[in-house]
């Protein structure tokens, strides 16, 4: 291993366990799959074209391992908590109460949402991959990761609004073709 490369993958670290976070929904479990990514990652180097995106080849190698990992634990149930993430912190003890909920509400949908959308919406939201880079770490189309990020923002929208008293309906959150 080059000495550009193990670089490259120490800095690409925050944004490995970003994406972990994402899919585990808790930073302890988060770092555990970043530490068994990195683990595979560096025994399997060999495998790794150079020349090619470090970034995509190590997100994948992540997503391969979440997936088993919850198959594994599939039979057992095994639930995300989102909890974990820190406070929304408010000078006004209103505002930041209903900041509060409103956040719960929204972790709590992101929890729900398929992982497929989950996944695109941390790429692309959080990480601020383009849909183009966030296509190829998932290896899918383009159009698929543009109405998956849709139909996630979408229901998050509804979600953090749907308690919420005289708001205007949703707009559309589709290209306008007309």
């Amino acid at each position: 291993m080059t000495q550009e490369t193990k670089q490259e993958m120490v800095a690409m670290l925050p944004r490995l366990r970003r994406f972990a976070y994402a899919l585990t929904g808790s930073t302890d479990l988060g770092d555990d799959l970043v530490q068994a990514a990195c683990e595979r990652a560096l025994s399997r180097l060999d495998q790794w074209q150079k020349g090619t995106r470090l970034d995509s080849w190590m997100f994948r190698i992540m997503q391969t391992i979440w997936i088993d990992q919850m198959r594994a634990k599939k039979v057992r149930g095994h639930k995300i908590d989102l909890e974990t993430a820190g406070d929304v912190a408010g000078e006004d003890g209103e505002r930041a109460m209903e900041a509060r909920l409103t956040l719960k509400r929204v972790r709590s949908a992101v929890e729900e949402l398929p992982e497929e959308q989950r996944l695109v919406l941390t790429l692309v939201s959080i990480d601020g991959r383009s849909y183009k880079e966030a296509a190829q770490i998932l290896d899918v189309p383009v159009g698929t990761i543009t109405s998956r990020l849709a139909r996630a923002r979408r229901r998050l929208y509804e979600v953090a609004y749907e308690t919420t008293a005289n708001i205007a309906p949703i707009p559309s959150l589709e290209p306008n073709n007309g």
